[in-house]
């Protein structure tokens, strides 16, 4: 098919002279299968370039074309009780029918409100559960321009903990700083830390254990970490690292106990006024 065929009935904005059902055009025919231009509205996201439009349009006419030459192929070599699929849709049609119902049970009904109390409870006992598989840190760090003239001052902020020393060094970093982050209350992942920083490390956890402050150039940029603290591989994680992931877990059992108690509670009723029987 041409391309600038494709492109024109894609968007609508010419003329065919084929037209079938209510004069809507036709891309393509298998058999007496056709693919309308509205059959493939939304296949191609807006804004999407023109050459990439006609390349996206001719891929979803050509597999669209392949699956009804293969359908038919199939159609024509299948008995009719293996092409008879009843019993599935009418399966699938009953899980999807249930699945919709408890979905808007839970948005209507889940408790969704985590105290940290209950966040707590959970964390101590179930603490085996929250090994850490990476190591992780709590640092700041500063990467500055390798020619700037802060450096000796930031350096003397980033080691200090009075408070109007942190405030002073936040207002530097977001004057001087090519990239900084000074929120040492959070964990993230050493590995990830390294992506940031160009920092040579062949066994985290020793070099973990033996720097407290780092002071490390390229060819670019000077980078200044300090790390408060650190968790090893295979230790506890921190509740604050878990957060997150223990809401998640508490939050699914809500929701498996609220579909369970609606099962039995509709089992129950039912039973009680006979409108089921085993035989």
């Amino acid at each position: 098919m041409n391309k600038i065929l494709i492109l024109l009935l894609v968007l609508a904005t010419s003329c065919s002279a084929f037209f079938k059902k209510k004069s809507e055009r036709v891309l393509a025919r298998v058999y007496d299968d056709y693919l309308y231009v509205s059959d493939v509205k939304g296949v191609v996201t807006p804004g999407t370039p023109s050459k990439d439009s006609i390349s996206i349009t001719r891929g979803f006419i050509e597999n669209w074309i392949r699956q009804r030459l293969i359908l038919q192929q199939a159609e024509k070599n299948l008995t009719s009780s293996q092409l008879d699929f009843s019993k599935q849709l009418e399966n699938y049609k009953n899980s999807l029918t249930i699945y919709e119902y408890e979905n808007a049970l839970v948005r209507q009904n889940l408790d969704t409100l985590i105290t940290d109390e209950e966040t707590q409870n959970y964390y101590d006992a179930n603490q085996q559960n929250f090994l850490l598989k990476d190591n992780i840190v709590q640092i700041q760090y500063v990467k500055l321009p390798l020619k700037s003239t802060w450096s000796k001052q930031i350096k003397k902020l980033l080691s200090s903990d009075n408070q109007d020393d942190k405030n002073k060094l936040a207002d530097l970093c977001e004057k001087q700083a090519a990239d900084y982050f000074l929120d040492n209350q959070n964990w993230l992942l050493f590995s990830d830390l390294l992506k940031q920083i160009p920092i040579k490390s062949y066994n985290q956890e020793d070099f973990l254990k033996n720097h407290r402050e780092l002071e490390y150039q390229d060819s670019l940029f000077l980078y200044l970490v300090r790390f408060n603290d650190f968790k090893i591989k295979e230790s506890v994680s921190p509740l604050s690292f878990e957060k997150q992931r223990i809401h998640d877990i508490i939050l699914n059992k809500r929701k498996i106990d609220l579909i369970n108690r609606m099962q039995d509670d509709i089992y129950t009723s039912s039973q009680k006024k006979n409108v089921f029987e085993i035989y």
